[in-house]
């Protein structure tokens, strides 16, 4: 009787030796790779389990030999061993999929913990310089300022060093030159500089509303209020290099002055096209004032003497204070809205001659000739080179004795001769009418 066996459909009924039968029969279609075991299945011995065969049109059980049972066991073996291998290799493709979507998440995870810190960490920083301070210097304490002060005397310690040997040598110096002139390692020189810099960065932006506020009592002034306060910015950085915690005093009391002075200094300076000096900008605004309240009081436009006498000064330096601080005015600009004239046009230069100043200048210099020719060459070159007749730079007579190659007192006795013969003369009496 032919007997016909399919493995995919025949189910094995089989306990293993140590098993009760209370359990449930083994399934070869319900076997499934463990990742933690070592996916091998222990079956129970063939000849055992195939004791008898089902068949599909009487149900008779047949009984097998010891030689088709064992060829039966060695080919359900090989069809499990390459069932199990398929299963493995499902498995292994599998779990590389889900590792690889498990890291990508945790990529992902992390970079939105980064994203979120970071957003955190800008509205903090927001938060904290839209928050006014309760009072003045609450974000630096005492022992603060000490060592940033501390930090930014360092700092401009060793620039100057590195200043004076590029003064110096002439060149510029590498890190490693600057830190042997300065006598330290390199580390240190790093360390000192980046804690200039940090020492700078902190004090102007805990300083900056002292500044700002400072600044703004100077607008109007000829400068931006950037530029108001990028001027403030270095006196406070000037004054904080001077400041002394040993005295007892803020630092913020002591900057104030040093932030006033480099404002005013900075409006004098670059207010103008025309710089005027320190002393006269100073002076303008109390000059102004005394205008002010001058013209209250005496019900008209004050004298340049009653404003000297109010402000304590010569009328002379309120001239010069009050001719100074005039605005510029273009030459290009036309006298009036409609007129193609400038003020070029009519202006005189300063070398500008008149045609008589010319005729005049000419028939004196023809006088003066026709004067000298009674003298000899000697004398006529004294005269020149001593008076500058030529148009050069008058020369004293130690100058024309090294040019003539003769002693001092010889060039002055020639002079003398040289003037009286000359006084002598009746057409001498010719040149006083240019004179007058």
């Amino acid at each position: 009787m032919a007997i016909t066996t399919a493995y995919s459909s025949v189910s094995l009924s089989c306990y293993p030796s140590n098993s009760s039968p209370n359990k449930p029969p083994f399934n070869i279609h319900n076997i499934s790779p463990s990742p933690s075991k070592n996916n091998s299945i222990k079956l129970v011995p063939i000849a055992a389990a195939l004791a008898t065969l089902i068949t599909s049109a009487d149900e008779e059980v047949l009984p097998l030999t010891n030689s088709s049972a064992s060829s039966a066991a060695v080919s359900l073996s090989g069809e499990t061993e390459r069932f199990l291998a398929f299963r493995q290799s499902d498995y292994d493709v599998e779990m590389d999929w889900r590792d690889g979507i498990s890291v990508r998440r945790r990529r992902r995870r992390k970079r939105r913990k980064q994203e979120s810190e970071n957003l955190e960490d800008d509205r903090r920083e927001i938060s904290n310089l839209s928050s006014k301070p309760k009072k003045s210097g609450q974000y630096l304490t005492s022992k603060a300022e000490a060592e940033y002060s501390f930090c930014l005397k360092e700092e401009e310690r060793v620039e100057a060093l590195r200043k004076k040997v590029e003064i110096t040598k002439g060149n510029v110096l590498t890190l490693s030159q600057w830190a042997k002139v300065a006598g330290m390692s390199r580390i240190n020189l790093d360390k000192i500089l980046c804690n200039g810099r940090e020492a700078q960065e902190r004090i102007i932006k805990c300083y900056r509303r002292l500044v700002i506020s400072v600044a703004a009592s100077y607008q109007g002034k000829g400068l931006s209020m950037q530029d108001l306060i990028q001027e403030g910015n270095l006196g406070l950085l000037h004054g904080a290099k001077k400041f002394n915690p040993q005295k007892g005093y803020k630092l913020s009391t002591y900057v104030y002055w040093w932030i006033r002075q480099a404002i005013r200094r900075a409006i004098a300076k670059k207010s103008r096209i025309t710089r005027i000096p320190g002393s006269i900008s100073e002076l303008v605004p109390r000059i102004c004032e005394a205008n002010a309240v001058l013209g209250r009081r005496l019900g008209r436009f004050p004298t340049c003497a009653e404003i000297a006498a109010e402000v304590n000064k010569n009328v002379l330096t309120v001239e010069v204070a009050l001719g100074r601080t005039r605005e510029p005015i273009s030459l290009d600009q036309s006298i009036n809205g409609g007129s193609r004239i400038s003020l070029q046009d009519i202006t005189a230069g300063p070398e500008e001659i008149t045609p008589e100043v010319m005729v005049k200048k000419r028939f004196m210099k023809r006088d003066v000739e026709k004067l000298l020719q009674g003298l000899c060459d000697r004398e006529i070159t004294v005269l020149k080179l001593h008076f500058g007749l030529h148009g050069d730079t008058p020369k004293s007579y130690e100058e024309i004795g090294r040019h003539l190659k003769l002693s001092r007192e010889r060039v002055r006795q020639i002079s003398c001769t040289a003037l009286s013969k000359l006084r002598e003369k009746t057409t001498i009496n010719d040149l006083k009418v240019y004179i007058e």
